[in-house]
């Protein structure tokens, strides 16, 4: 089955994903805190703290939440970074990679140890950025894992032609998801036809954008995709939650019957929609549709604040979604996974050693104030982000309680 996980792996002796990692002292979401002993790229062990002997490397946890990784299941890669660009946005190869690659670090830095990117091909561009794309996923071996989509423009009527003969070049060269914006051809049901063509043959993955405003057009869509295999993802679906509540319903349990995953963008759209807000994500989950979260794109001209922050994501799904906080953050984390057809991640032995430690004691918490990470990727540490917070002299001088732990003894 073709899935996001299906990357090249990195050359022998170009990471330490084999050797021995303990970290020490991390606080569970159900209280416990206990080391995990990591190798070969997996959870060996999980016990209580001082438990686990090793002889490898040591990373003291203590103070930190250990979660399992976040993922990113919609980002736009090609573009990103690209709002304070002078003029037009460039296309060059070069330009592309680089603000690729430095997009998937911010996004590693943020937890994401998975990243889907989706890439517009054809007109004047052609196959141009997917190559860029694809660089910046070589030069991302061992730090992350960097899956692109193909998205052809359009795809029926005689224009579409081309951009139908693209789509399979695109496939052979690497992309490893097909997928595109119904909504923007002059036959939405014809494209979703000639994607779903493509990704039968080869074998991959769909993943579709659409505002989700036309519960006819999402009925025909459920309808041709119901048991495809590998699955289906569509997203936003920001107009969703403007429909009438007995029209969204019917649209949920038509999408759920299907097997069909919704991403949805809590921090804002993306260019391939025009529909600004949030899907109807409990509701959603209400009809047993798999509902996962992303990041959008990230400080583009549809977005020029965007932070692709995946506890972001979740913080926002929490306060304004109506989600408690295991159900926000397993958005962008469970759910966003299962979406692109990666293997659960859990703090279990033997589990993929994709983890991520954040400052903070509570889940709620962490999704309140996520300051200082450490992320882990294929069992070693890849990126670390520390804050620190400082008060003047004269603080002292309100006599203000201390903060301290809610167990600590006086």
């Amino acid at each position: 089955m073709s899935s996001d996980s299906q990357q090249p792996q990195p050359p022998a002796g170009a990471t330490a994903d084999t050797a021995a990692l303990l970290l020490c002292g991390a606080r569970l979401t159900d209280g416990r805190t206990v080391d995990v002993r990591i190798g070969g790229g997996r959870i060996e062990a999980v016990g209580t703290a001082g438990s686990l002997p090793t002889h490898g490397a040591r990373v003291d946890l203590t103070g930190y939440l250990l979660l399992p990784a976040p993922a990113e299941p919609h980002g736009h890669a090609d573009t990103a970074l690209s709002a304070d660009c002078p003029g037009p946005v460039s296309y060059a190869t070069e330009d592309v990679q680089r603000r690729a690659t430095e997009a998937a670090l911010l996004q590693l830095g943020h937890g994401a140890t998975a990243l889907r990117a989706h890439v517009r091909i054809g007109d004047v561009q052609g196959l141009g950025p997917l190559e860029a794309v694809l660089q910046a996923r070589r030069s991302l071996r061992g730090l992350a894992d960097l899956t692109a989509v193909a998205v052809p423009r359009l795809l029926t009527g005689v224009a579409g032609a081309d951009g139908l003969a693209m789509l399979r070049d695109a496939v052979k060269m690497g992309a490893g998801v097909v997928g595109g914006c119904p909504d923007l051809d002059p036959d939405p049901a014809g494209y979703a036809e000639a994607v779903l063509e493509v990704a039968a043959e080869q074998g991959c993955p769909v993943d579709l954008h659409t505002d989700g405003d036309d519960p006819a057009r999402l009925a025909r869509l459920a309808a041709m995709v119901g048991g495809l295999r590998p699955g289906v993802t569509i997203g936003p679906c920001g107009a969703l939650g403007r429909l009438s509540r007995d029209a969204a319903a019917r649209a949920a349990d038509q999408l759920a019957a299907a097997g069909v995953t919704v991403v949805c963008l809590p921090q804002g759209g993306c260019g391939g929609t025009e529909v600004r807000g949030v899907a109807p994500v409990r509701l959603l989950r209400a009809a047993g549709v798999r509902v996962a979260a992303g990041s959008g794109t990230l400080r583009d001209v549809a977005n020029p604040v965007g932070r692709g922050d995946p506890l972001e994501a979740a913080y926002l799904l929490a306060s304004q979604g109506g989600l408690r906080p295991a159900e926000a953050y397993g958005a962008v984390s469970g759910a966003a996974r299962e979406a692109m057809g990666l293997p659960d991640v859990r703090v279990e032995a033997g589990f993929p050693a994709e983890l991520l430690a954040v400052r903070g004691e509570r889940l709620a918490g962490v999704l309140s104030l996520a300051y200082s990470r450490i992320v882990v990727h294929r069992g070693r540490v890849v990126a670390r982000t520390s804050a620190v917070r400082e008060y003047c002299d004269s603080a002292a001088a309100l006599e203000l309680p201390r903060q301290g732990r809610p167990d600590a003894r006086p």
